[in-house]
C-alpha cells in the first residue's frame, strides 16, 4: 500500500488512526503512513506537535516501525 489515500478510503477510516483525530489529519492506518506522517510532521501546528509525537510513537510501535525523527522524539518527550 502508498501512502496515499483516495478520499472514499479516508473517509471510511476510524478517528483513533488518526494521529490528530480531532482533525481527523496525520491518518496512520499501516506501517507506510506512520512513516508518511513522520515526514510530515514539521506541518503540524506547534501547540499540537506533542500529541502528534505521542500518537506516532505509539502506532510505529504498533506496526514495527522506528521513528528517527528528532523533532519527533523530542516532542514525544514534553
Amino acid at each position: 500500500m502508498s501512502d496515499v489515500l483516495s478520499y472514499d478510503e479516508r473517509k471510511e477510516l476510524p478517528d483513533s488512526v488518526f494521529g490528530l483525530p480531532e482533525r481527523r489529519e496525520y491518518p496512520m492506518p499501516d506501517a507506510a503512513h506512520v512513516r508518511a506522517a513522520e515526514a510530515y510532521f514539521r506541518y503540524c501546528p506547534d501547540d499540537l506537535k506533542p500529541k502528534l509525537a505521542k500518537a506516532i510513537l505509539a502506532r510505529a510501535k504498533e506496526y514495527g516501525v522506528e521513528v528517527k525523527s528528532p523533532a519527533v522524539l523530542s516532542y514525544a518527550n514534553e
